[in-house]
C-alpha cells in the first residue's frame, strides 16, 4: 500500500498513513497527535534515476539539503525545472503546469485541489508500480 506523509495545521505534528490508492480518495485524515482533521498532504523526497555524473547527484549525496523544501513552493519549482533540464526529457504540459505554479508561489495543495486529474493514468494503463 501506497505511504502518505501529511502534517497537522493545528500541532504541526508529521506523521504517515497507509492508504489504498481507493481509500485515498474516500478516508478522512485525521491527526493522530491530536485528532484535527486540519491536515495537508506533504510532498514527499524526490528520486532520480540517471546514469552519469550532475549537479544533482551533490542533492542525493546529502538530502538533508532538501529539508524544508516542501514549506517551499518557488525552491520546489526551481529544483524541479532543473531536474527536469537535466534529465533532459520532456515531461509534457502538465508538469510545465504544475513547476509554472510553483514557481509563481502557489502551494502544492491548491495546485492538487485546481488540478484534480493530476497524475491520473488511462484505466488500461499500468504503471507498474507494487501496492
Amino acid at each position: 500500500m501506497p505511504t502518505y506523509d501529511y502534517r497537522c495545521e493545528e500541532c504541526h505534528h508529521r506523521f504517515e498513513i497507509f492508504l489504498t490508492y481507493d481509500e485515498y480518495d474516500k478516508t478522512e485524515v485525521h491527526c493522530p497527535k491530536c485528532g484535527s482533521e486540519k491536515v495537508f498532504r506533504r510532498i514527499g523526497r524526490i528520486r532520480i534515476a540517471k546514469l552519469g555524473e550532475t549537479s544533482l547527484d551533490s542533492l542525493m549525496d546529502d538530502p538533508s539539503s532538501l529539508e524544508g523544501i516542501e514549506e517551499d513552493p518557488k525552491a520546489m519549482g526551481r529544483l524541479m525545472r532543473q531536474m527536469q533540464s537535466e534529465l533532459g526529457e520532456d515531461a509534457g504540459p502538465e508538469f510545465d503546469e504544475v513547476v509554472s505554479r510553483l514557481e509563481k508561489g502557489q502551494a502544492p495543495e491548491e495546485i492538487e485541489k485546481e488540478m484534480p486529474d493530476l497524475g491520473e493514468m488511462g484505466d488500461d494503463s499500468d504503471p507498474g508500480w507494487d501496492d
